[in-house]
């Protein structure tokens, strides 16, 4: 597979890096400019203006002598690294902060006209020709009772302004450098927290997909991609262990059903072949007819456990009467009680207490319940079935005073056609399924089912039910 997503996001942050760039040098660059150029000449107006409305300038600017006006103009002009001149009305230069010029000799702007700078307070260029270089210039007017005397002018070489520029740029492009750089690291940070992760990712993905089940993620951090890891590696280790369990099952119903069919189809062939003569056939045939059972019963179980993943997702919830399924289902094991002289003692709280299940199901637990009471009962001995409630919940208890289960199978009796070293030669008829449909069905139902047990004593199964309002 190839690593575009990595490729593409080491494009992306180049390109950002060469926008950044350009950017900079032709945005960064006019915008600068123009916020300088707005600055200095906004600067130079008000010190314009300043000097236009100072009492010394108004009335020197019509003397001979304006050798003392210069020397202040020419501090302030070097304060401010421009040159300073004042105009009359003729546009004559009668005083300049630049030696080059006398007030002995002024030079004459013939075509100085105010009114051409319409509303600006400055502009850019030769200033009429006179200048070999841009400047910027600003022009504040001499007034004096109502009238115009001349004009203070200031002059600022762009070029200054644009050596200004270059320092900021400077300045820019060595932060903008150096964010770049430190942005570098979240290309680091990527590769090394996100890309490898994902990638080990992928590749358990692929893994997977190959039928490797038994293949771990082994990355173990704390954030999401950790938990991505951590619950692909359970779901796979989940679909192991379900891939084990159903060889499990097969191998297990095979054996259920291979031993039946083995002596059905034995006891068939012999009485066929006259092995076993006509006066012994009857006790074979009950044989045929016990193993037969066996099988019906092993089957009606796998259909049982079938039907209960569909009604995992469509149970018929209703209202009744759990005593009196209680009562019925005691009725049912009637005839083999009193068989073995075995009590059926029923608890019941109240003439009538309503559970709110799936009756059918509910009915089906009860009967594995009591069924597994009485074969691993003592003969002679009682089975107590028992209702209570508290806070909103029913709990049904089937104890017994039997064998009870070992500690070390204890954990295990839910699982599909478990049987404990001492159930296996009592329970020759059984299929191990009960107590699997029983957990299904309470499960099923949101609720929980406990067991106390022990070896000699008895057991007690308890499970929950909704009480209905």
């Amino acid at each position: 597979m190839k690593q575009s997503l990595y490729r593409k996001f080491l494009f992306l942050y180049l390109l950002i890096g060469l926008l950044g760039f350009f950017s900079i040098i032709t945005a960064g660059s006019y915008l600068i400019e123009k916020r300088l150029e707005k600055t200095v000449s906004e600067g130079l107006y008000r010190e314009a203006c300043l000097l236009a409305s100072d009492n010394t300038i108004r009335s020197g600017i019509s003397s001979s002598n304006l050798e003392n006006i210069r020397e202040t103009l020419s501090v302030i002009a070097e304060f401010q690294n421009s040159f300073i001149w004042i105009l009359n009305n003729s546009g004559e230069i009668v005083t300049s902060t630049r030696k080059d010029i006398s007030p002995d000799s002024p030079i004459d702007f013939t075509t100085f006209d105010p009114a051409q700078w319409g509303g600006n307070y400055y502009q850019i260029g030769s200033f009429y020709g006179y200048f070999s270089q841009e400047c910027m210039s600003v022009i504040a007017p001499i007034t004096e009772n109502m009238s115009t005397k001349g004009y203070i002018c200031i002059h600022y070489l762009m070029s200054n302004l644009y050596h200004e520029r270059s320092n900021i740029l400077t300045a820019v492009y060595l932060l903008f450098t150096v964010f770049y750089l430190i942005s570098g690291l979240m290309v680091l940070f990527y590769r090394f927290y996100i890309h490898r992760p994902l990638w080990k990712i992928i590749k358990g993905a692929g893994e997977y997909a190959g039928g490797n089940l038994s293949y771990r993620i082994s990355h173990k951090s704390e954030d999401e991609l950790g938990y991505l890891a951590n619950t692909l590696n359970y779901m796979t280790e989940k679909l192991n262990r379900n891939g084990e369990y159903q060889r499990k099952f097969i191998s297990n119903v095979s054996h259920d059903f291979r031993s039946p069919l083995t002596s059905i189809k034995g006891y068939v062939e012999a009485m066929l072949d006259g092995t076993i003569p006509p006066e012994m056939q009857e006790r074979y045939l009950k044989i045929i007819a016990y193993e037969a059972g066996r099988l019906e019963k092993l089957t009606n179980s796998l259909l049982t456990l079938n039907d209960l993943d569909i009604k995992k997702r469509m149970m018929h919830i209703r209202k009744f009467d759990i005593n009196e399924v209680i009562k019925t289902t005691a009725a049912t094991f009637e005839g083999i009680c009193t068989e073995r002289k075995i009590l059926l003692e029923l608890v019941l709280s109240g003439k009538e207490l309503y559970a709110k299940a799936d009756m059918e199901q509910i009915q089906q637990v009860l009967y594995n319940l009591l069924d597994n009471a009485i074969k691993f009962s003592y003969d002679g001995s009682s089975i107590i079935l028992e209702t209570t409630e508290k806070n909103e919940k029913i709990f049904v208890s089937v104890k017994d005073r039997g064998e009870g289960i070992p500690k070390e199978s204890l954990s295990k009796i839910w699982d599909r056609f478990y049987k404990s070293d001492a159930s296996r030669g009592k329970d020759r008829k059984g299929t191990g399924l009960g107590l699997s449909i029983v957990h299904e069905i309470i499960h099923a139902h949101g609720q929980n089912i406990n067991v106390i047990s022990t070896e000699g004593v008895g057991t007690e199964f308890i499970f929950t039910l909704d009480k209905a309002k």
